[in-house]
């Protein structure tokens, strides 16, 4: 069982940036079966350019809840699951940081899409998220934000799932 996940932040670096959305899909390895999603207020003004790549707006997460207001839902879904995102450091790293903010280890088994597809959808020049979707016939509702990237990343999975059992016995 999969926990896909992406977020959106205020900027690159785990210690100064802050989480400002979160998309988790639960996926079966055939279709998702659960989610949760949620604008999460980071309790500092977001950047022009925060704004520009995202479309999000102070407006959007000022009455948001904050990171610690869903961080027990993030343990309750990812729980058990096999935490997956594109690039999964970033996304993995910014959460784990979240979390040991309030005094909690939050510790979850990882899969990165882009090196899976490296391995099992090879040939491309880039793997980024928009660009292998883009390659891939994969649509992105929403490029730069949580539920839209996190559905990529769940259908370039499926992907990387089917290539998988053609080719080997181990995903890793």
């Amino acid at each position: 069982m999969y926990a896909v996940v992406d977020i959106e932040t205020t900027g690159g670096n785990k210690k100064t940036g802050k989480i400002i959305e979160i998309a988790i899909f639960i996926f079966d390895g055939k279709e998702i079966i659960d989610s949760f999603t949620s604008f999460v207020n980071p309790e500092c003004r977001l950047s022009n350019f925060t704004t520009q790549l995202t479309g999000i707006t102070n407006g959007m997460v000022i009455n948001a809840p904050k990171f610690y207001e869903i961080a027990r839902k993030i343990v309750e879904v990812t729980d058990n699951k096999t935490f997956v995102a594109h690039n999964v450091a970033f996304d993995y790293n910014f959460i784990r940081e979240e979390f040991q903010n309030l005094g909690y280890n939050y510790y979850r088994k990882k899969l990165c899409t882009v090196q899976l597809a490296r391995k099992y959808i090879p040939g491309h020049q880039s793997y980024s998220l928009g660009k292998i979707c883009e390659k891939l016939g994969i649509e992105i509702n929403g490029r730069h934000r949580a539920a839209g990237d996190a559905l990529a990343t769940v259908q370039l999975l499926q992907m990387i799932l089917e290539n998988f059992k053609k080719t080997s016995n181990t995903l890793f």
